[in-house]
């Protein structure tokens, strides 16, 4: 796991237990959220809260889920340099291509809980998305398995249980690929990264999330281009309809040995023997 940034992701604080009639000191370890932004050949696209880890995954897969480039061989170099006020993620862009993104600069400080703030128009929160043409499928088994597998890709959540989770699932291998933030879109991003960076096509998967699935979830999975989101949560109702739009499967609830499929059913099989 790459981590460029010299800031911990985890910071021990003091606190103090009441129970009753009891009263016990306590160290707990609570996550860091430090400003990070992304700066594409020297001008800011976005500033957001995030767990100071993974920084390059970060931007990488922030610039793709987000459209900024459609592939990583686009991103000429990507570095994390630690500031006084936080950290700087530059990305290095064609400058034809960076030009065009004038219409869509993000220059705003994003809140964790919110995968949207700082866009221009009510037309970017809603932005017409790629219909998705992924094949992979994929067992009962493997998704209602796939909640509980990613908790042990999780040691940052397991620390300080303040993070949200992304696990990568690919068929008959499990959790392949995992990240944490204690925003649940960063975490995502970073995923999207990560798998950049190891050549991984998404479409070979299914993003596993910790988080409900909101719009930006399903925007940056249809963006990526998996074709299966299962989360632990639910999803809301515009992030559903969104999802029957892309042509992407989305399972909720995943926990125990049940999930609720809400879109496009067909890339859950019944065993593995039923994939043609």
């Amino acid at each position: 796991m790459r981590d460029a940034s010299r800031i911990r992701p985890s910071t021990g604080a003091p606190g103090l237990v009441l129970s009753g009639g009891e009263r016990r000191a306590v160290t707990r370890a609570l996550p860091e959220e430090v400003p990070v932004a992304i700066t594409v050949n020297g001008t800011t696209q976005a500033v957001m809260m995030a767990t100071p880890a993974d920084i390059e995954d970060f931007a990488l897969g922030f610039a793709l889920s987000e459209g900024i480039v459609a592939e990583a061989a686009e991103i000429g170099s990507v570095e994390a340099l630690d500031l006084a006020r936080g950290i700087e993620a530059r990305l290095w862009i064609d400058e034809g291509r960076a030009e065009a993104l004038g219409a869509r600069r993000r220059a705003m400080l994003g809140p964790v809980g919110c995968g949207l703030c700082g866009i221009d128009s009510l037309e970017e929160a809603v932005r017409p998305l790629p219909r998705v043409r992924a094949e992979a499928a994929f067992t009962i088994a493997e998704i209602v398995a796939a909640a509980e597998d990613l908790r042990a890709h999780q040691p940052l959540h397991d620390l300080t249980r303040a993070v949200h989770g992304a696990g990568f699932l690919q068929p008959g291998r499990g959790i392949t690929h995992a990240r944490e933030d204690v925003g649940r879109h960063n975490a995502l991003d970073k995923l999207i990264g990560a798998l950049a960076r190891d050549g991984v096509p998404p479409a070979r998967g299914a993003f596993v999330l910790t988080s409900r699935v909101s719009v930006d979830m399903v925007q940056k999975a249809a963006m990526a281009g998996a074709g299966l989101v299962v989360s632990v949560s639910a999803p809301t109702a515009h992030a559903l309809r969104l999802a029957e739009e892309a042509g992407l499967t989305l399972a909720a609830f995943a926990r125990g040995e049940t999930v609720e499929v809400f879109s496009h059913p067909a890339r859950i099989i019944e065993r593995r023997s039923d994939v043609a």
